[in-house]
């Protein structure tokens, strides 16, 4: 009888639902002293990317060289903490060496997993190195289940990385069926866009930031300051005008005021806004979330210190509301210290939260 299926489905996806548990708190390290300052502020582990095109984070002046990631990881390991390789860009077709090496170096270094994204890198990886520990990268893209069941099946994925497009309905919904560790953003710069698949800032650069490395290459920005305020530009393209004083985020297109029809310069896509999902903490432990993640490998040490020390804070007071000893509420100087940082000195629940919905 019908019922008799409804109740085995209902059965089989309590069966599935992660139970609430205490999430890692996995934060940015650009540099060494990002990553010194992250684990004296709590981080349970670190992510690091090297100095060349594997990294999603490819900025002139960060990042690590192999001598460098061998003492972030001692510096980690002697703490309990772990460190996690991002390998998150798209192999380049005419050369996947470099992307090889990062993986060897990964296992040679004792990077406690890898972060990554092209299935010919999680291939190669799960085939050289069958003991490293894979990380599906959000610029994989993967929103629902299926798409999380076939890398775990085919790669042996032991965590994946949701996008930053998901309500928290949707993230709910997933985690009722998926049979692998979930990974979510708290904090930190909002991608609108098809992680891992958006090519705009290409159209004006020249250069795709899924294999670039970056999305919106510093020699392509340019501020021109005047009496009127500032102008923003990307690849020579004017994406901004900001008045004198008007805080201002670094230039991005999809975070760029255009005229659009009716719409008279103002932002098209999204606003130059960070993601924090302080409020949502309750919710997201007790769907089962294994990690929160922040956001900013290329942000200053001094950040990744603030945004850690809060977040710490946060997620030990929301798990002892979870245990039942005592309350959790979003404390005002939470709010006030992550401010500072914000971009735009904005915040959003981005889309974890739509009131259009």
């Amino acid at each position: 009888m019908w019922w008799r299926w409804w109740l085995l489905l209902s059965m089989t996806a309590a069966a599935l639902t992660p139970a609430p548990r205490k999430p890692e708190l996995v934060c940015p390290a650009g540099s060494l002293r990002a990553l010194q300052l992250a684990l004296e502020a709590g981080a349970d582990a670190v992510y690091l990317g090297l100095k060349d095109a594997t990294n999603a984070r490819n900025f002139a002046g960060l990042n690590f060289d192999a001598a460098q990631v061998h003492e972030g990881v001692t510096m980690a390991h002697r703490q309990g903490r772990q460190v996690l390789m991002a390998l998150n860009t798209f192999a380049d077709a005419r050369d996947t060496r470099p992307w090889q090496r990062a993986v060897d170096h990964a296992a040679e270094l004792g990077a406690d997993a890898l972060i990554v994204a092209d299935s010919a890198v999680l291939a190669d990886a799960s085939r050289r190195h069958p003991q490293l520990r894979l990380h599906l990268s959000v610029q994989a893209s993967a929103t629902n289940w299926e798409a999380i069941e076939f890398y775990r099946q085919r790669y042996g994925i032991a965590r994946a990385v949701l996008p930053r497009v998901l309500t928290l309905q949707q993230v709910q919904q997933l985690l009722k069926h998926c049979t692998v560790p979930v990974e979510v953003f708290g904090f930190g710069s909002l991608c609108v866009m098809v992680e891992g698949r958006c090519a705009l800032s290409s159209y004006a650069t020249g250069q795709s930031p899924n294999t670039a490395g970056v999305c919106s290459p510093p020699g392509a920005v340019r501020w021109d300051e005047a009496a009127d305020g500032v102008r923003a530009r990307l690849g020579g393209v004017l994406i901004d005008h900001y008045r004198p004083g008007e805080p201002r985020g670094y230039p991005t297109l999809c975070k760029g005021r255009f005229e659009v029809g009716e719409l008279a310069n103002d932002y098209a896509l999204e606003e130059p806004t960070s993601l924090n999902t302080l409020a949502l903490l309750p919710q997201l432990i007790a769907t089962g979330v294994e990690a929160i993640k922040i956001e900013g490998r290329q942000r200053s040490p001094a950040y990744v210190a603030e945004v850690t020390k809060v977040w710490r804070a946060a997620i030990d007071a929301a798990w002892a509301a979870q245990e039942g000893r005592g309350r959790y509420s979003v404390q005002p100087a939470w709010d006030g210290q992550l401010a500072r940082w914000a971009e735009g000195q904005q915040h959003t629940l981005g889309a974890y939260d739509r009131p259009w919905r």
